[in-house]
């Protein structure tokens, strides 16, 4: 009985809310390509991730066309693919192969990582036209990793398996970003989404306690920085 109280006062306190002009709740499923960058030539881009993010939105409007978002959901599958000229110990923490404890030169590890998402943003939104109106939405996304996985291939080494790299990519992951694109109504209260996201990573993704073998300054630690980047084709719909 106190489960149904509990359950009930929960679904009125959301219809409440959701009644309210100036508050908007939604849902995103958002297809997303990314792609990692690091500040060292000797470690190149080589590839990207194709995935998906869920979740929950909402906006508050303080103006009829201006709006503080936010929200909380997964992305899967970012990351990418990079290059590493030099050969190494790259993942010293994770549990490989003894055979992969030390990698060739031009290997490339391959970055699968989720994150829990919360963004805060400002959309600015232009008035109607018809069914349509046109926005542009920057924002801060804070990233907090659940869990990430990796693969490796290079000369002589091939292999198709994840492993568990979680002690390899840093738990906090920030970035910045832009979102344009269009609300179609298809009610007084009910909106489609449609727009089109680039974000930048701006914190270090990678943990960078392996160590590279370079042939002018022998075994040194592995210090660059490694950030996430990202297209995301935004699909969602507006309450």
């Amino acid at each position: 009985m106190k489960k149904i109280v509990a359950i009930a006062a929960f679904l009125s306190l959301s219809l409440s809310i959701m009644a309210q002009d100036d508050l908007r709740f939604g849902f995103q499923l958002s297809p997303s390509f990314s792609w990692m960058n690091t500040n060292t030539s000797k470690i190149n881009p080589s590839g990207t991730n194709l995935g998906l993010k869920l979740g929950m939105t909402g906006e508050y409007y303080f103006r009829e066309n201006y709006a503080f978002t936010s929200g909380i959901g997964f992305y899967f599958n970012n990351g990418g693919t990079l290059l590493h000229d030099f050969g190494g110990s790259y993942w010293p923490n994770s549990d490989l192969p003894s055979s992969l404890d030390t990698l060739p030169n031009n290997v490339k590890l391959k970055y699968s990582i989720q994150y829990l998402e919360i963004p805060v943003g400002l959309k600015l939104r232009t008035r109607e036209f018809g069914y349509l109106r046109y926005f542009m939405e920057p924002a801060i996304t804070i990233g907090l990793k659940t869990q990430a996985r990796g693969t490796i291939e290079g000369t002589g080494v091939k292999s198709d398996e994840k492993y568990n790299i979680r002690k390899e990519v840093n738990a906090l992951n920030l970035a910045w970003g832009i979102t344009a694109g269009v609300e179609y109504s298809i009610s007084d209260n009910t909106s489609l989404i449609g727009g089109l996201g680039f974000q930048v990573g701006f914190t270090d993704a990678t943990d960078d306690k392996g160590q590279v073998f370079d042939p002018e300054r022998g075994t040194v630690r592995e210090r660059s920085k490694g950030t996430n980047n990202s297209i995301t084709i935004r699909l969602g719909i507006l309450f």
